[in-house]
């Protein structure tokens, strides 16, 4: 089956949103065993999206829109798809109905503009949207599928996973179609790429390498008649890629590297502090963004110029000789912020989020220390030089050493 993908929406032309859908769609589809060969973007213009749809239909088996199902004028994707397979559209009384009576449970009187979003036509059905005001259409025409659901990320998301995924794996061949996602921290893409270089040709299972934020990621896919041998191939491929990539491993499918710190804290009786200075305090955000995280967490500190280090416990003369930016500095800031909240481990980080190089040190170095009574960890890395992204890098691969720490905990 091949599958197409529209964004629809003039803002997305002009650059003042980024398209969310589209990507996460596309890592959604291939786990159907569905392959993604185009994506279009197109502005809120009906004779536009009219030829984007012709287009699409005459290359592929599934056509999936998003955006342009709210209750405007500009909002044209129901005019387009109604007009493509040459039906007229009529207000469906039930979808009518649960439009009045989401505003009458918001105190609202309903706008009559929103009545354009109970239309529906002979060939669609229309699919709840349990976050918003506009249904989806599920289109049947002529050997094609076309899906439309609004763009607001919340909205589409939670129509794609709970209306119509699993419509669509039960339409689809039969095939049982599983997928594990194994996550890396410390190597690069190109390193992993080539140590899984063998893998890479296979067919079942597929397997991909993606760059994320926290690591690099391997998605095995594998598909069978049955379950039980889909699942083998599955295992098979898994336990080669941990012989091959090891310690790197730190986590599988929907693992976070905060809520695995957590748990191993909270199973070794651990408390944890920290003191921050280039990510301004995202790494006591991140660790708090795991529920119970008080039972390990006392707390951190932003200390973000040379006085408030000082003012935290790190030596006043280390400063003065080294800067802020310097591996025995973090090492200070951890050993303070374990000493100051008295906590069995302290994390400190510090380095040059951006745009501009502080004292000859550039952009995007960051020095991770942990401190532990008798443990010490550190690492000094170089960061793309992009702001939000050393900041967030940082915080994990800081998760990450913890993690390894923790590990050999006696």
């Amino acid at each position: 089956m091949k599958a197409e993908i529209i964004s629809i929406g003039t803002e997305l032309l002009l650059g003042q949103i980024t398209d969310t859908n589209a990507p996460y769609l596309a890592s959604e589809l291939p786990l159907l065993g569905i392959d993604l060969y185009w994506i279009t973007q197109v502005g809120d213009n009906r004779n536009r999206l009219v030829d984007a749809l012709k287009r699409a239909c005459n290359r592929s088996d599934i056509i999936i829109t998003t955006g342009g199902l709210g209750p405007t004028e500009d909002d044209v994707t129901r005019e387009a798809i109604a007009e493509l397979v040459g039906e007229e559209m009529r207000i469906d009384p039930e979808t009518e109905q649960w439009l009045r009576g989401i505003f009458q449970t918001m105190s609202y009187e309903m706008p009559e503009s929103n009545i354009r979003q109970a239309y529906l036509i002979p060939s669609a059905r229309a699919i709840p949207n349990l976050q918003g005001t506009a249904p989806g259409w599920w289109v049947e025409h002529e050997g094609k599928v076309i899906l439309a659901m609004p763009g607001p990320p919340g909205e589409m998301k939670q129509m794609w996973e709970n209306e119509i995924r699993p419509d669509l794996k039960r339409k689809l061949s039969g095939e049982v179609i599983i997928s594990r996602t194994i996550k890396t921290l410390g190597l690069t893409e190109a390193k992993v790429d080539e140590m899984v270089s063998p893998l890479l040709s296979s067919s079942n299972p597929t397997l991909a390498v993606y760059a994320k934020l926290d690591g690099i990621q391997l998605r095995l896919t594998a598909k069978d008649r049955e379950r039980s041998k889909a699942e083998k191939v599955i295992a098979k491929a898994e336990e080669q890629l941990n012989n091959i990539l090891g310690w790197a491993i730190w986590g599988y499918d929907e693992d976070t590297l905060e809520d695995l710190v957590g748990t191993m804290l909270r199973e070794r009786g651990l408390s944890l502090a920290t003191m921050e200075s280039c990510t301004g305090g995202l790494l006591a955000s991140t660790i708090t963004d795991v529920p119970g995280s008080s039972d390990y967490f006392k707390g951190g500190l932003v200390a973000y110029s040379a006085e408030m280090k000082a003012a935290f416990g790190v030596d006043a003369t280390l400063l003065a000789q080294k800067g802020t930016v310097d591996p025995e500095v973090a090492a200070a800031m951890a050993r303070a912020a374990r000493l100051r909240l008295e906590a069995d481990i302290g994390i400190g980080i510090t380095g040059v989020a951006g745009p501009a190089e502080v004292k000859g040190k550039p952009v995007g170095t960051v020095h991770i220390a942990i401190d532990a009574e008798g443990k010490r960890s550190a690492l000094s890395v170089q960061y793309p030089p992009r702001r939000p992204e050393v900041k967030r890098r940082a915080v994990y691969s800081a998760l990450f050493k913890l993690r390894q720490l923790l590990l050999d905990w006696e």
